[in-house]
């Protein structure tokens, strides 16, 4: 059967801390209209019960191919090994916590194969958290080595790579130094070795952004971000005078505190649909109420967008 397979769907897994949200990132995938896939579905080390929930979850389809470590590795190491059992010509990067949209595969395989000249598809996002969607994550048509500057010009578990290109290039970068940072890293070293890659100006990808995943930025991690940046740029050619600051932009953001980066965020990304105190109602979903919205935005700080505050202008 593997013969048949076209695409390797790559995701790793390390004790879901939300078995719900875990299986819809995996039946988003089952739900797929190109059907010439196969889910390597990879357990970092998770323990006893998490691992037992996850071979449960691969045993919903027979194309998921269920993988096991014996210790928790971290994510590039994790997707090398599946990148190595992978049987596709192509291989797509999925999140266990987000979700793919109905064609994103279909739509991703006719460009790679009419497109010969770029090595891998990212697309626009959708910007979820559990009340639905509530951004639009617009990522640049087809980026060149400037566009790294700010962040990574692709939206990592969005993209589809031909394999060939991952191997040549030896994957991931499984350094310790580059911890949650593994796919910048990787973009920046694809382009230093003259591959290219390009965005579907449509989103094929619901990709989840909460409040926690910016409480879980902490300063570690900016450091490396910030080490990653000076090293990066210099070998693209773009560490300037003018663009260090670029380098330090991970620091500056880190001061910003969480409450007012996340209004930020939410403020650049909303396309200003269906909006309302940045709380959709999707699929009939309830809309959060006044005390879980105080709760990121603090009245005393920041005004709650579309709220009336009483003033006369």
């Amino acid at each position: 059967m593997r013969n048949r397979v076209k695409i390797s769907i790559i995701m790793s897994v390390y004790n879901p801390e939300k078995k719900k949200i875990f299986l819809q990132a995996v039946r988003s995938v089952i739900a797929q209209s190109f059907k010439e896939w196969e889910l390597l579905l990879y357990d970092d080390g998770s323990g006893k019960e998490s691992a037992d929930f996850i071979r449960k979850a691969a045993a919903m389809d027979e194309r998921i191919v269920y993988l096991r470590g014996s210790r928790n590795l971290g994510l590039a190491a994790a997707l090398n090994i599946c990148i190595s059992y992978a049987a596709g010509k192509y291989v797509a990067r999925m999140d266990a916590d987000d979700i793919a949209k109905k064609e994103r595969l279909q739509i991703q395989y006719r460009f790679l194969e009419s497109h010969p000249q770029y090595q891998w598809v990212g697309s626009n996002v959708e910007l979820i958290d559990e009340y639905g969607v509530w951004g639009l994550q617009r990522m640049p048509r087809i980026p060149g080595k400037w566009d790294f500057l700010l962040y990574s010009p692709f939206v990592h578990p969005s993209v589809m790579f031909r394999k060939e290109t991952l191997i040549k290039v030896n994957g991931y970068c499984t350094s310790r130094g580059l911890l949650l940072c593994e796919d910048y890293q990787l973009f920046m070293k694809l382009y230093r070795n003259h591959y290219r890659g390009y965005n579907i100006q449509k989103p094929l990808l619901q990709y989840r952004e909460t409040y926690n995943s910016y409480k879980k930025r902490r300063l570690l991690r900016r450091l490396r971000e910030v080490r990653l940046k000076y090293h990066g740029f210099r070998k693209l050619g773009i560490l300037k005078q003018r663009t260090f600051f670029y380098v330090l932009r991970p620091l500056a953001a880190g001061v910003i505190p969480v409450p007012v980066h996340y209004y930020l965020r939410r403020v650049w990304n909303n396309p200003g649909e269906k909006r309302k105190d940045y709380r959709w109602k999707e699929n009939g979903k309830r809309q959060r109420t006044k005390k879980e919205v105080s709760e990121i935005f603090s009245s005393e700080a920041l005004p709650v967008p579309g709220r009336k505050t009483g003033r006369k202008k």
